[in-house]
């Protein structure tokens, strides 16, 4: 069975004992079980069900395996003629989630 599931603003496809990376969801550590809301569709042998917006009564559940900090992101700005140069960077936090029940 698969499912996609809508969290941190993104979409994935998920099946049962696959690994995602999704940004961190606030209370949540490690070997947590958490439980996915938005499932946009779940399908399973050519049974489809799609959400209007979500599926009604489906479940994904997961387990948080490690939270760490993902790679560095820098941002450059630059403003012609007036001398003005900053350098920003930036590490999104980043949940490694294996996704243990689809229902």
């Amino acid at each position: 069975m698969k499912a996609i599931i809508k969290t941190g603003g993104k979409q994935y496809i998920v099946s049962e004992g696959d690994t995602i990376s999704i940004e961190k969801i606030k209370d949540v550590n490690v070997n947590d079980e958490i439980s996915f809301d938005q499932i946009l569709l779940t399908f399973n042998n050519g049974d489809v069900n799609i959400g209007n917006p979500v599926v009604a009564n489906a479940q994904v559940k997961g387990k948080v395996l490690e939270i760490k900090k993902g790679k560095k992101v820098t941002l450059h700005k630059f403003k012609n003629k007036v001398r003005y140069r900053k350098t920003i960077g930036h590490r999104q936090i980043k949940a490694k989630v294996q996704i243990t029940t689809i229902a």
